[in-house]
């Protein structure tokens, strides 16, 4: 029994324990709902993980992003991860890509080798190219919605898209679906109804919303226990 994992063995048996080992995930977004994602799967005993994210560590991630703190602003947010995952788990197999996602890289990135897709990316052309890849590829995929501007992590929850409410993205997100033929997508979202925020904005194109640490990072752990417990259920 590998010791940083015993307590999780006790659990789930050494079967499932192979299992996740042998799992292939990809995840992306690494921010507050992606990086929670990412911890909790190569603290499972996940070893086969690939991320995805363009961005770099800022200041104002630091209330609600577990990868990010003082000493790695302006660092590359998957060598950030890939470093804390291998700290972790230094057996793990990490691939990085470093690329923000569009329909023009997607088929680069995203093929039938995944177990598992974890869509956290807030853009919604990033994440229609995602979902309707995954689609095509008939691969499992858990996509989160919109966690900004709330502050009841209890209203979390896993639903299919078409069964959410008082979420603005995902119903954005029903709308494109719609638009392709998609009738099904299991989306991690809350029911929470968004407050509203009266926030003066020196640069008026970019839209700031608020967040919380324990938002987005339930939101992140559900998704990674969704994942993990369909795999010791089977």
């Amino acid at each position: 029994m590998n010791e940083k994992f015993i307590r999780t063995e006790i659990l789930f048996g050494k079967e499932n324990m192979g299992k996740l080992k042998n799992l292939n995930v990809i995840i992306f977004g690494l921010g507050g709902v992606g990086g929670y994602v990412c911890e909790a799967l190569v603290r499972s005993g996940i070893y086969n993980l690939t991320l995805v994210d363009h961005d770099k560590i800022s200041e104002s991630n630091i209330n609600r992003q577990i990868f990010a703190s003082i000493n790695n602003i302006n660092e590359l947010k998957v060598e950030i991860a890939r470093r804390r995952i291998l700290n972790i788990n230094p057996e793990a197999k990490i691939k990085i890509w470093n690329k923000f996602v569009d329909e023009n890289n997607i088929f680069e990135i995203l093929n039938k080798n995944y177990d598992y897709v974890v869509d956290a990316i807030d853009s919604v052309k990033s994440k229609i190219s995602i979902i309707l890849l995954a689609d095509k590829l008939d691969l499992k995929i858990i996509s989160c919605m919109g966690m900004g501007n709330k502050i009841e992590p209890s209203k979390i929850k896993l639903a299919d898209i078409f069964e959410t409410k008082y979420c603005p993205l995902a119903k954005i997100i029903r709308h494109e679906l719609k638009k392709h033929g998609i009738k099904k997508l299991k989306v991690c979202y809350s029911d929470e109804k968004p407050i509203k925020i009266n926030y003066d904005n020196k640069n008026k194109k970019e839209k700031i919303v608020g967040s919380v640490a324990y938002v987005p990072s339930v939101a992140g752990l559900l998704i990674a226990s969704e994942i993990i417990n369909n795999v010791i259920k089977k």
